[in-house]
């Protein structure tokens, strides 16, 4: 396990080898995960659609059944992470989503679609909290926040390299590209299962079985507290796929708050986390994040729906996502103590699937009811600062900053 207490200095790579050889296979396997995923995924509805000829209710059908197995069987897959280890359960998912992509090249009826994206939804499910929660442990208490800069800045690197290997693929055909994107995740698989190390969940022995497991887990108010807290900002970084679309009105305006977003993370999530670190406390950095996130929606509110406006808007949620992301992952196996850390990852993860999609549906009611006036933009920022002042609230009453007493024996320390 890392040691290393001082952040390292240097580029994303040399950063990355400062750490065990299982923490870089981690990096790799989010790079490679969203790789995979989004060279495939963005094109999947016009495939359906135009290639297939399905109606448009069919087409939602598919998309809406892999959304509703990732984010209904989260809980289910980080509670199995913490019974029955860390890396069957990101070996299972990696090679179940190889089969749900190698089904998507051949399917062409709708139960065999549907049951190919709910495929793809469970592996996520599977393997997302147990990946989290292997992280956090073999990183260490001293570097998880380092660790989790790093893995959102591959996280992102992944994001921006999909959708490109992806058009170049699937202007020869969408089998192909379902065909190498599960190529890439069955070499994943295989890579894993030979060096990924072995690595369990961490309960107390009075704590073993189903019934302490989730009564730990689920009586855990400020837990519960600080996920529906930080649900805003899942609602909030949701918009560069809806509100921000809708309003750019054209592909090209579209694609660009995509590539801006992934280019601010990748230049400046290290040098956003480094800075955060010598200047502020986790609670702090968690507050600063998500006023930082509502206030980039004052940009559209005050200019429009013009390409400034709306590139400066996904920049700035970009650069709060930075500020927060590493500190709300360590903030989890903080909370967590060390028991039952990817179920705990799994039930924030479900909160936070539930508010995007009524955060949602929310967001696209106000459009229909007020265009694109200054008063959807300012209902945003609005759910920005409420989550910042409850995320100040439990700061303030200590409850965040008594999480990180005794972690040091928990998570990092888990056989």
């Amino acid at each position: 396990m890392s040691t290393t207490t001082a952040p390292s200095r240097g580029g994303i790579w040399k950063q990355s080898r400062t750490f065990d050889p299982a923490v870089r296979l981690l990096f790799l396997n989010q790079l490679t995960i969203n790789l995979g995923f989004y060279m495939l995924m963005p094109y999947l509805a016009a495939h359906l659609a135009d290639g297939l000829g399905m109606a448009a209710w069919a087409v939602g059908l598919v998309l809406g059944a892999r959304n509703l197995s990732q984010q209904g069987m989260f809980l289910v897959g980080g509670a199995l992470a913490d019974r029955l280890g860390f890396k069957p359960l990101i070996v299972a998912g990696c090679a179940l989503r190889t089969v749900g992509f190698g089904a998507l090249a051949f399917a062409q009826s709708l139960p065999m679609l549907i049951a190919a994206s709910l495929a793809t939804g469970l592996a996520g499910a599977l393997f997302n909290p147990a990946v989290r929660a292997c992280l956090a442990a073999e990183a260490g208490e001293e570097r998880r926040v380092e660790a989790f800069a790093l893995f959102h800045t591959y996280y992102q690197a992944g994001i921006l390299l999909g959708p490109l290997v992806g058009v170049a693929l699937t202007g020869v055909s969408f089998r192909l590209t379902c065909t190498v994107a599960a190529v890439l995740f069955a070499g994943l698989t295989l890579v894993q299962l030979r060096h990924l190390p072995v690595r369990g969940g961490a309960a107390a022995p009075a704590e073993k079985g189903e019934r302490g497991q989730f009564r730990t887990v689920l009586s855990h108010r400020t837990f519960w507290l600080f996920s529906l807290a930080m649900t805003g900002s899942y609602v909030l970084s949701f918009q560069v796929y809806l509100a921000l679309p809708l309003a750019a009105d054209g592909t090209g305006l579209t694609t660009a708050l995509f590539v801006v977003s992934a280019l601010v993370a990748l230049a400046g999530q290290l040098r956003i986390t480094a800075w955060c670190r010598r200047r502020l406390n986790r609670e702090r950095c968690l507050v600063l994040g998500l006023a930082l996130m509502g206030g980039a929606f004052l940009v559209p509110a005050a200019l429009g729906r013009g390409a400034v406006g709306l590139l400066l808007c996904a920049a700035v949620l970009a650069v709060a996502n930075a500020v927060l992301y590493p500190y709300e992952m360590d903030t989890v196996v903080a909370l967590a103590r060390g028991r039952w850390v990817a179920t705990h990852y799994g039930l924030y993860n479900t909160v936070c699937g539930i508010g995007i999609t009524l955060g949602n549906l929310g967001t696209g009611a106000l459009l229909d009811v007020t265009g694109w006036s200054a008063v959807p933009w300012l209902a945003l920022c609005a759910v920005g600062l409420v989550c910042a002042a409850a995320v100040a609230l439990l700061a303030r009453g200590g409850r965040l900053a008594e999480a990180g007493a005794g972690v040091g024996a928990g998570a990092g320390d888990a056989a």
